[in-house]
C-alpha cells in the first residue's frame, strides 16, 4: 500500500475507532479513581475503627483474596461475552461496591465490604486490560501506556477527590468517588458495548523457567507499588501529619507516575529496557529511604513522588520485554502479569504484617530493599531485559 493510500486508511480506523479509545480510557481513569480513593480513605477507616496494623492487614489481605479469585473466574464467566460488554458490567460493579467500606461499623463487616471490592477490582482489571489489548491490536499502534496513564490520573485525582469529600463527611470519601466512577463507566458503556473478543486469551498463567526472571521483578516491582498505594497515608499519619492531609503522598506518587509514563517512550529509546528497569528501581529506593530517614510531610511527599517517577515504566518495560519472551506475546505477557498481580495484592498485607511485628517504618525501610533487590537483577544478564531486535 503506498503513502497516498495508506493516510486515507488510517484516518478512517482512528475516526472508526476513536469513540471506543476515549470510552477505554474513560474505564481506566474510573478505576484509578476508585483505587485513589480506596488508599486515601485507608488512614481514615483506620482511625474510626480502632485498628492496629495487624488489623488493617486483614482488610488488606480481604481486598487481595477477593481480586485473587475475582481474576482467574472472570474469563470462565465472561467467556461467552465481548470484552467490551464485560469491562463495563465489572465497571460498574466496581464503583458501585467501593461505598461499601464506608458503611463497615467493625472489622469483620469491613473485611467483607473489602473482599467483595477487591473481587470487583480484579474483575474489572482482568477485562479492561483484555480489552485495551484488542484495541491496540485494532488501532494498529502501540497505545497501551496511555491507558495506564489514565489509571494513574485517576487515581490522583481520587485520592485528592476523596481526601476533600472525607472532610465534610468521612462516608463522602468513598461515595463520591463512587458516585463519579459511575458517571464515567455509564458513558462509556455504549462505545465499549460489543466490541472487542472474548476473555479466554486472558486466563492468568503460571510462568516457565525463560520468564521466571521477568515474572520475579514483576512481582519485586508490584510489590513496592502496591504497598506504597495502601500504606503511604498511614505512615505519613503515623509521623504526625494531619489526617487531611496524608492523601498527598499517594497523589505526588500518582502524578509522577503519570509523567514517567507520557515519558516512558523516550525514556527506554534512549537509555534501552535494562539501564531504565534498574536506574529506575534505585530511584524509587531512594524515595523510600528519604521518606523514612525524615518522616513528615516534604519528605514523605519527595519521597513517595520519587518512587512513582522510578517504578512508573518499570512495569510496562517488564510486560513489553515478556511478550517478546513468551511463546506468544499473550502467554508472556500473561505469565509476567501472574507475579506481578500477586505482588501487588500481597505486598500491602506483607508490609501491615511486618508493621505488626516490628513498625510502620520498617516495613517501609524494608520495601527499600526490594526496590534494590529489582534493580540489581534487572542489572544482570540474567534478568531477561533486551532491546527488541
Amino acid at each position: 500500500m503506498t503513502a497516498a493510500h495508506a493516510e486515507p486508511v488510517r484516518s478512517e480506523i482512528v475516526r472508526r475507532l476513536l469513540p471506543e479509545r476515549l470510552a477505554t480510557l474513560g474505564v481506566f481513569f474510573a478505576n484509578g479513581l476508585g483505587i485513589g480513593a480506596w488508599a486515601a480513605a485507608i488512614p481514615r477507616l483506620k482511625a474510626e475503627l480502632s485498628l492496629g496494623d495487624g488489623a488493617l492487614s486483614l482488610v488488606l489481605l480481604a481486598f487481595a483474596a477477593g481480586a485473587v479469585t475475582a481474576m482467574p473466574l472472570t474469563g470462565l464467566l465472561a467467556a461467552r461475552m465481548s470484552s467490551g460488554r464485560a469491562t463495563s458490567a465489572a465497571g460498574a460493579a466496581f464503583v458501585l461496591s467501593l461505598a461499601l467500606p464506608a458503611l463497615a461499623p467493625s472489622l469483620a463487616l469491613l473485611c467483607a465490604s473489602t473482599f467483595v471490592v477487591g473481587a470487583a477490582n480484579g474483575a474489572m482489571d482482568v477485562s479492561m486490560n483484555a480489552h485495551a489489548s484488542d484495541l491496540e491490536r485494532r488501532w494498529g499502534r502501540p497505545i497501551m501506556s496511555s491507558f495506564h496513564a489514565a489509571f494513574s490520573l485517576g487515581g490522583a485525582a481520587g485520592a485528592v477527590l476523596g481526601a476533600q469529600l472525607a472532610g465534610i463527611s468521612s462516608t463522602l470519601g468513598l461515595w463520591g468517588p463512587a458516585l463519579t466512577g459511575l458517571a464515567v463507566v455509564g458513558l462509556a458503556a455504549k462505545p465499549l458495548w460489543g466490541h472487542g473478543g472474548g476473555l479466554r486469551s486472558t486466563a492468568l498463567a503460571l510462568p516457565g523457567r525463560s520468564l521466571a526472571p521477568l515474572a520475579a521483578l514483576a512481582l519485586l516491582a508490584m510489590m513496592t507499588e502496591g504497598a506504597v498505594g495502601d500504606w503511604s497515608g498511614t505512615f505519613l499519619m503515623q509521623s504526625g501529619v494531619a489526617i487531611g492531609l496524608v492523601a498527598a503522598a499517594y497523589a505526588a506518587f500518582s502524578l509522577c507516575m503519570i509523567v514517567g509514563r507520557i515519558l516512558g517512550d523516550a525514556i527506554v529509546a534512549h537509555a534501552g529496557p535494562r539501564a531504565t528497569v534498574a536506574v529506575g528501581s534505585v530511584i524509587a529506593a531512594a524515595g523510600l529511604a528519604i521518606a523514612v530517614a525524615l518522616p513528615g510531610l516534604p519528605a514523605g511527599v519527595a519521597g513517595f513522588a520519587l518512587v512513582g517517577a522510578g517504578l512508573s515504566n518499570v512495569v510496562p518495560v517488564i510486560f513489553s520485554a515478556a511478550g517478546r519472551a513468551g511463546s506468544t506475546p499473550a502467554v508472556g505477557i500473561a505469565s509476567a502479569a501472574t507475579a506481578g498481580y500477586a505482588g501487588l495484592l500481597l505486598g500491602p498485607v506483607v508490609v501491615g504484617g511486618l508493621a505488626s511485628a516490628a513498625n510502620l517504618r520498617t516495613a517501609i525501610a524494608m520495601l527499600a530493599v526490594v526496590a534494590i533487590v529489582a534493580g540489581a537483577l534487572a542489572s544482570s544478564r540474567a534478568g531477561g531485559l533486551r532491546s527488541p531486535k
